[in-house]
């Protein structure tokens, strides 16, 4: 059954034609070109310090058949960007799914994803060029990512801080006649090992006295090769590297760079930012549906294989697999309808407007998913914790998806704090008249009035 037949009917209206033929396209292409080339990307990466060095020939190969058929580009929407392929959140958030269904988390970057050019945190990085970016930036550094011919990095999170309040980014950007000066440091910078990475873009405090503390921030662009840059360390992700692509831990020693390099004004970098993360976070969630979708399918082939046995019967007729299973399937299908009715809202408004569903994704799905490819990890057993699995990175991958894009217990918060404000005048009046009513009723029929 091709994906266009598996789409779900709620979100079935706002999917056209075209983009039914590209989620099919998209299937194809992912099933029977990238996931079978995993291991040969792993394999052409090698191991050592090379691996921070090399590009595997594979993914070149990819990334041409992915242009021939089409398949570039696919995250800019169409009622916001004209550069890219035309389709709305929704549709590519289909798309993105198929994308997910990779062996290993960081191979759906690097293989699936960097195939057709919509990989994180280029797809964000390119949005801010995109909506926020000069006519120059974008000359500069919008047209060759578009091209996938350089890679970027988003440089926000710091060692020294809690992150999880970007109102604590203490790093520096102050300027000195037509420059501006970078000192600081900033880690998880995704991308940053690429060796085809060439811009970064940084969010720093440009005016620690504004009195609103969300208009302190800047963003600004610095080229990789900028004087001052040091490149510390690679970190690891549960001790996945994620060569070559990586997060670095950079440090910035009197960085300079024209003051045409800062992002739509000062004191913007918040707007820049959320601007950037909420479409974002859709492109992480639907990902992540897809790869529990793949865990679900290695759960499947482990409890039916006829050589794992179990006390005289296939793990498949034990009543608790069974479970597992019908948990999985209902929990990936609802998690699936939150993550598209997130990106309808955002097509309909756009991402300010949709804040409480985008939230609703980010924290649910990820949960979800590391439910679902846990229940496989026990199904293998041994096996399920090893390389011989994809099982093990695609959680230690998943997993830091609760923490990366703000914390679950962050957007559990504004969100409980935005329902909360909404609702609690309303819904108090509301009972308040419901039980002056009910009291009515009740003395009127010779009763007495409630207690409550």
């Amino acid at each position: 059954m091709p994906a266009s037949a598996n789409i779900p009917p709620l979100a079935l209206p706002f999917v056209s034609e075209r983009a039914k033929r590209t989620l099919d396209l998209v299937e194809e292409f992912v099933e029977k070109d990238c996931i079978p080339a995993d291991e040969l990307f792993q394999a052409q990466l090698g191991e050592g310090e090379t691996r921070w060095k090399t590009i595997p020939t594979v993914l070149e190969e990819l990334k041409a058949k992915a242009r021939q058929l089409g398949l570039w580009n696919m995250f800019l929407p169409r009622n916001h960007f004209s550069q890219g392929a035309g389709f709305s959140n929704l549709e590519y958030g289909l798309m993105a799914e198929y994308l997910g269904r990779s062996r290993t988390a960081s191979e759906v970057r690097l293989v699936l994803v960097g195939a057709t050019n919509n990989s994180a945190p280029d797809t964000g990085n390119m949005e801010v060029l995109a909506k926020y970016g000069s006519e120059e930036q974008k000359r500069q550094w919008l047209a060759p990512l578009l091209d996938g011919k350089i890679r970027s990095a988003f440089l926000m999170t710091e060692p020294d801080i809690a992150s999880s309040d970007a109102t604590n980014i203490q790093f520096s950007i102050r300027r000195e006649g037509h420059e501006y000066v970078l000192d600081g440091s900033k880690w998880w910078s995704s991308g940053a090992g690429d060796p085809r990475c060439k811009i970064y873009i940084v969010m720093g405090k440009t005016d620690g006295s504004h009195p609103d503390p969300y208009r302190q921030q800047s963003v600004i662009l610095v080229p990789a090769d900028t004087p001052g840059i040091t490149v510390n360390r690679m970190l690891s992700v549960y001790g996945y590297d994620d060569a070559p692509h990586g997060h670095g831990h950079l440090t910035f020693n009197n960085v300079r760079v024209p003051e045409s390099n800062l992002v739509l004004g000062e004191g913007r970098g918040f707007e820049i930012i959320q601007g950037r993360l909420g479409p974002g976070r859709i492109h992480h969630a639907m990902r992540t549906i897809g790869a529990a979708e793949r865990a679900l399918e290695w759960l499947i082939a482990r409890v039916n294989d006829e050589r794992k046995k179990t006390f005289g019967k296939q793990l498949s007729e034990h009543g608790v697999i069974l479970e597992w299973i019908a948990r999985s399937r209902m929990e990936i299908d609802a998690a699936r309808l939150v993550v598209l009715n997130a990106a309808i809202k955002i097509d309909q408004r756009n991402a300010k407007g949709a804040l409480k569903e985008i939230a609703q994704a980010k924290v649910l799905v990820p949960s979800m998913a590391l439910t679902v490819i846990d229940r496989a990890i026990q199904a293998y057993g041994a096996a399920g914790v090893c390389q011989d699995t994809p099982l093990a990175n695609l959680w230690a991958q998943i997993r830091t998806l609760r923490i990366a894009d703000g914390p679950d217990e962050v957007h559990l918060q504004q969100m409980g704090r935005r329902e909360n404000n909404a609702r609690k005048d309303e819904v108090a009046a509301r009972l308040r008249r419901q039980r002056e009513e009910a009291d009515l009723l009740l003395v009127a029929n010779g009763f007495k009035k409630s207690h409550l």
